[in-house]
């Protein structure tokens, strides 16, 4: 159950989506640290504000503020206007809290789920976004930013350890500072039978100061998607490596929605490197009916033992996945209904249900 709703203030546009689902399967799975039993803690929404013309010369102004079960996360972009063959410039500060499952999270029903480990992660990031002007098939993006990243338990306090007593930073403290370059350049191409996608990412940490992190993180994602007769195959191909600092919360992980479909959020493997391939097959069933099978594989390329406190071998993932599955989707002109059934190597269902809204 779910509302929305626009408001135009002059020129400026608000967006109101608040939806009053409770979900109370996933809430009895939070520590009661996390539950302070206030019936708006099961409210999941959010608010976004647009300014087309802040100060009269086309800049735009967006903010986003969203609200889960246990993460938030708001966002300020400032757009100044250029001319179309000059890079186009964003300004943008962020700061969100969420639970680090992906890393500290521990793996229950055979590695189906993750339940949490008790670690949050509080982030402040801002800096300058560069748009290069599209050039045939390619763009590319170029940004430099200050991040904070502050470890903090389940009530809030910054700390420094896990439960097993291990750093949860680089720096020891229970915070970590760096300046990040980035660099990303994506690739497509389309026609009536088949599509292709390339996207590379580049992040250099630039020591400015002495206690800041160094690093070179680097990850590509290819997709192909293929008309096979009234079916359509997409496969797709993602993997990363990091060298230098390193902090446990850096690491790659796989498992979940979007990565090993079958296992929780980062059960699988986290380390240093990864490799996941992603196979669906989509079919007919009816004028509004589809279905699909699919094949999923990740691997952490034995690199798991080489992030710092080796999380991966203190919570018993194995490193290397696979997940098989079918899903059923219901189109409609307002509404799309997907509900996805996942096995992975242990034999464990795991059932993906989605509602998403068709915008106008």
């Amino acid at each position: 159950m779910g509302a929305q709703k626009s408001i135009h203030a002059g020129k400026a546009k608000i967006d109101v989506n608040v939806d009053l689902t409770h979900k109370l399967w996933y809430a009895l799975m939070v520590s009661p640290s996390r539950n302070s039993g206030s019936p708006l803690s099961l409210v999941i929404g959010s608010l976004c504000i647009k300014h087309p013309n802040l100060f009269g010369r086309s800049e735009k102004l967006d903010v986003l503020w969203d609200k889960g079960l246990l993460d938030t996360n708001i966002s300020i972009a400032y757009r100044r206007p250029r001319p179309e063959w000059l890079s186009q410039q964003s300004f943008i500060i962020q700061h969100s809290i969420s639970p680090e499952i992906r890393i500290h999270g521990v793996p229950i029903n055979n590695f189906s789920q993750s339940g949490s480990g008790g670690v949050n992660l509080c982030r402040f990031s801002g800096g300058l976004n560069l748009n290069e002007p599209a050039s045939s098939n390619w763009s590319s993006t170029t940004g430099i930013k200050f991040e904070h990243v502050r470890a903090v338990n389940d009530a809030g306090h910054s700390i420094t350890r896990d439960l097993d007593g291990f750093p949860l930073t680089c720096s020891g403290r229970s915070y970590d500072s760096m300046a990040v370059l980035k660099q990303e350049t994506r690739y497509a191409k389309a026609d009536d039978r088949c599509f292709t996608r390339f996207s590379l990412q580049i992040e250099q940490g630039i020591p400015v100061l002495s206690k800041w992190l160094i690093f070179n993180r680097f990850k590509f994602v290819g997709t192909k998607g293929v008309k096979v007769g009234r079916a359509f195959l997409l496969t797709s191909l993602t993997g990363g490596s990091i060298v230098g600092d390193m902090a446990p919360y850096k690491a790659f992980a796989i498992g979940g929605q979007g990565s090993v479909r079958g296992y929780g959020d980062g059960a699988v493997g986290t380390g240093r490197s990864c490799l996941v391939a992603n196979s669906d097959l989509t079919f007919p069933l009816g004028e509004m009916l589809e279905g699909a099978v699919f094949v999923d594989f990740g691997t952490d390329l034995g690199s798991g033992r080489l992030v710092p406190g080796n999380p991966a071998l203190r919570r018993g993932k194995p490193g290397t996945g696979m997940g098989v599955g079918y899903s059923i989707q219901v189109k409609s002109h307002w509404v799309n209904v997907q509900l996805n059934y996942a096995f992975n190597a242990y034999r464990q269902k795991t059932v993906y249900f989605q509602i998403s809204s068709i915008s106008s």
